[in-house]
């Protein structure tokens, strides 16, 4: 591991010199790329000095220990060394988890729907407060958001809306939130005050291209088509609807959410990605790997991946285990997710490792 931090350090330093290169700020697309591959080290870098100061100090206060013959000296070299071991495994593990490969996907932006599920007009209210939560996370991350497609429920909320999320490291924090979110709470129509349960699906859809996952352009059969919107509203003069075939599988995937052939493309395009994607990982995954798929969930739209409990103030998420699975929901609910997120990282972090 020491061996793999020092090519790190390496790197990082070659990278720090490149963004004092003239040459290298005067080009914007490698300016930004050299700095977005040098922010990435940078968790990595000062962890490892973090270390690298701990085990000096160590190795000190075992020497003095060694070498002291004053009982006082001593004692204090013992005390030392008690605090210093826990906290020289602690950046060992931390270290661990920021050398764990990520998933390549992980840069990529992301389609992000919300849709009303089981519960009628509660379950359209529900899907607009899961947009409201998310878009203060989305605006607290500086990621930029395009509403694609919008379909208002009858006393508010959403039965649909669909966004296209761009950023730094945007699926790589969102990808556990694809699922089944519940709700259980005392709607505002409920006049006897009983608790109901309603839910609604998010699925978070990486932005891909073809050679992402060796899908030849060719093999691709392209159709385009007039869509209308609900109930035939809105019906498009040009043909914005997008169909894609892939050719050896059969694999068939369309998009008419927005009026943009553009933005239909990019959809259906993922569309049709993710299914040939999610075919070949259930074709290829190892009993590990699908252990931990059931950890953190495949995204599947009818698992239930978390609970928002009005009544007891909590959220639960069911892929984690213990005190860990519960959060405040007046602190969720208003955008504080990050902490939920991270738990969830760290908990497929913890899985990779076991794995490897």
């Amino acid at each position: 591991m020491l061996d793999k931090l020092q090519a790190i350090r390496e790197k990082y330093i070659h990278l720090e010199e490149q963004l004092s290169d003239p040459g290298i700020v005067a080009d914007m697309e490698k300016s930004k790329r050299v700095n977005k591959e040098y922010r990435k080290l940078q968790p990595i870098i000062e962890a490892f000095d973090k270390y690298e100061k701990v085990f000096r100090n160590l190795e000190n206060a075992e020497a003095m220990l060694k070498s002291e013959s004053d009982p006082e000296m001593r004692e204090l070299a013992r005390d030392e060394i008690a605090v210093l071991e826990p906290e020289r495994d602690a950046l060992e593990e931390e270290l661990k988890i920021l050398l764990t490969p990520k998933d390549p996907e992980d840069e990529k932006d992301v389609i992000f729907e919300i849709r009303s599920g089981t519960g009628g007009d509660e379950a359209a209210l529900f899907a607009g407060d899961l947009y409201r939560m998310y878009g203060r996370y989305f605006a607290e991350q500086g990621w930029e958001v395009e509403v694609v497609d919008e379909n208002p429920g009858t006393v508010g909320g959403f039965a649909k809306i669909v966004l296209e999320v761009s950023g730094e490291n945007v699926y790589g924090k969102l990808k556990f939130e694809s699922g089944a979110h519940r709700v259980q709470r005392v709607p505002d129509t409920e006049a006897k005050g009983r608790v109901h349960t309603s839910a609604a699906t998010v699925a978070v859809l990486p932005i891909m291209e073809p050679e992402d996952v060796n899908i030849r352009k060719e093999d691709i059969r392209t159709d385009v088509f007039r869509a209308s919107g609900a109930g035939g509203q809105h019906v498009n003069r040009t043909e914005s609807g997008v169909r894609f075939t892939h050719l050896p599988t059969g694999v068939v995937a369309e998009s008419t959410e927005s009026r943009s052939q553009h933005k239909n493309r990019d959809i259906a395009m993922g569309r049709l990605i993710q299914q040939i994607r999610d075919a070949q990982i259930q074709k290829e995954a190892s009993a590990l790997a699908s252990a931990r798929k059931s950890l953190v969930g495949t995204g599947d739209r009818s698992e239930k991946i978390r609970t928002y409990n009005w009544p007891q103030n909590r959220v639960t998420d069911h892929r984690l285990e213990g005190d860990n699975k519960n959060f405040n929901l007046d602190k969720i609910i208003e955008g504080d997710i990050g902490p939920l997120i991270e738990a969830l990282t760290i908990a497929d972090n913890a899985a990779k490792l076991q794995e490897g």
